[in-house]
């Protein structure tokens, strides 16, 4: 059953103060229900994607299209705001997008104007009520709010804003944001949120949507990607649109204008768009981690098509650590373009010898505990033609605990490759983010507690290399414009102020 939020639907209860008093509306899994499948799958997370259009009389199908394209960047639950002018209306559900909005439940949506979100959670419990977009009445209007990143100043700001007698409907942190809005002192609405981004610390791209007006913006470093396009209407006008990546704009036929800048506020309402700078003078801090693996390859995003990205990785990885071998194998899906590139340096044919069953969904059914290895045998299934007998390059774009890929490299062996070569496609990935990624702790990033001929060793494989950080800056650059990168996961070198309290020692007593 899908649990779906309603609020402000005309014609239907809105039914948002029953679902406050029971927070967890989704059932927990008892023995008889599907497990989660996500522990079998060790790959990191992003937290959301979010898309907003203005002016298109079918604008909530126009978000559905989008959030569908950018249903990649999270899973756990969906939903769409629209805006006729005088009212807002949102549904929201636990779920995936076409899960979650039919064509009865978005026929309850009308209005020129929608923002939508897909989610998974960082902060915040993974909850019916911390799904967005989030619709908050203040004292500046009706607002709701979609965000993608991560606040990491959140506890002090939310702190704050109690004691001046917020009232918060989630735990989320998105609606920080929403709650510096109402309790700006700012004359206008548009300087209340310049204002309110001012004041919060992190990465955030965000869309936001009164009755009358779309807003987006990103964080001054341009931690998360955000775009804006156009579309031409028949009548002579123009749809505007924004979406955290470009892929959606192919689906709704929109011509793709531009990045939105770090530190930008852009306003679209009946007079036009308009843009201002509310935060410059900090360095620009993008995470690496949208070209390595995040974001579609169809995607342009720092100003960088993402497939050419993977491919210039794959070529610097073959000419860093080459190894002879008979067939380059990519690790589906996000292995495939640096696999590419790899094979095609090294002059060494290409194979899949690895097939993805596409549709395994978010749950499953597990065997008994003694079935070595099923979480990636469900998901993965070996070519034995193709990798008997050979010695095999194996291409991922990432190792975080290491269990999956040593389930991988015993699934090839398995098959019989002769030798089976690991190449990752980014270095070692050493530290937690906290701008907006579901990582691991410290303790459980296996490149962060051992050496790469550790790593070699527990996962099975013959041989085990990563591209070098240089290697990776090389490849994500745009030629037209520099791009600054956040490196963080395989430095430890954060762009903002952030400590680590699992690592503070408490103090020593004195006498």
């Amino acid at each position: 059953m899908t649990h779906r939020l309603y609020q402000g639907i005309p014609g239907v209860i809105d039914r948002s103060a029953s679902l406050r008093a029971n927070r967890f509306c989704v059932p927990a899994p008892s023995a008889s229900q599907p497990l989660k499948f996500a522990a079998a799958d060790d790959k990191l997370r992003e937290e959301c994607g979010v898309a907003a259009i203005y002016n298109h009389p079918g604008a909530a199908r126009q978000i559905y299209l989008s959030l569908y394209a950018l249903q990649h960047r999270g899973q756990e639950s969906a939903g769409i705001a629209t805006a006729d002018g005088q009212h807002l209306a949102n549904i929201k559900g636990m779920g995936l997008v076409s899960e979650i909005f039919t064509d009865d439940v978005l026929e309850k949506l009308p209005g020129q104007m929608a923002i939508g979100h897909t989610r998974y959670s960082t902060t915040g419990d993974s909850a019916l009520l911390n799904a967005q977009p989030i619709r908050v009445e203040s004292t500046k209007g009706l607002i709701a709010i979609a965000h993608n990143g991560n606040l990491v100043n959140l506890g002090g700001v939310r702190a704050r804003l109690e004691r001046e007698g917020a009232y918060f409907q989630t735990t989320s942190d998105s609606e920080i944001i929403v709650q510096l809005i109402a309790h700006s002192t700012a004359g206008t609405l548009v300087d209340a949120i310049a204002d309110s981004l001012a004041q919060v610390e992190g990465a955030f791209s965000i869309v936001m949507m009164t009755r009358d007006r779309i807003y987006a913006a990103r964080d001054p470093r341009g931690f998360r990607p955000l775009s804006m396009g156009r579309m031409k209407n028949p009548d002579g006008g123009e749809t505007i649109v924004f979406s955290s990546e470009s892929c959606a704009f192919d689906l709704l036929r929109a011509e793709f204008v531009r990045d939105i800048e770090p530190g930008e506020l852009v306003m679209v309402s009946e007079d036009g768009v308009t843009s201002r700078q509310y935060a410059s003078g900090v360095a620009q801090a993008s995470c690496i981690f949208e070209h390595v693996y995040f974001a579609r390859p169809d995607s342009r995003i720092f100003g960088r098509w993402v497939q050419e990205s993977r491919d210039r990785m794959g070529h610097q990885l073959a000419r860093e650590s080459g190894v002879p071998a008979d067939v380059i194998v990519p690790v589906p899906d996000s292995g495939v373009t640096a696999a590419l590139g790899y094979a095609e340096e090294a002059g060494i044919p290409f194979r899949l010898g690895l097939i993805r069953n596409h549709y395994v969904g978010r749950t499953f059914i597990e065997p008994e505990q003694r079935v070595r290895d099923f979480g990636v045998k469900l998901k993965l299934n070996p070519v034995r033609n193709l990798l008997s007998g050979q010695r095999v390059v194996l291409i991922d774009d990432s190792i975080i605990r290491g269990t999956t890929s040593r389930k991988i490299v015993r699934m090839v062996r398995g098959a019989g490759a002769k030798e089976v070569h690991l190449r990752i496609s980014c270095p070692p990935t050493v530290s937690p983010c906290f701008y907006g990624v579901d990582t691991p702790r410290r303790q459980e990033l296996i490149a962060a507690n051992q050496s790469i001929e550790e790593i070699c060793r527990f996962i099975e494989a013959d041989s085990l290399a990563y591209l070098s950080l240089d290697g990776l800056l090389q490849s994500v650059q745009n030629q037209e414009k520099a791009v600054g990168y956040c490196t963080a996961c395989y430095t430890g070198n954060y762009p903002t102020q952030w400590v680590d309290v699992e690592e503070i020692l408490p103090a020593e007593a004195t006498v």
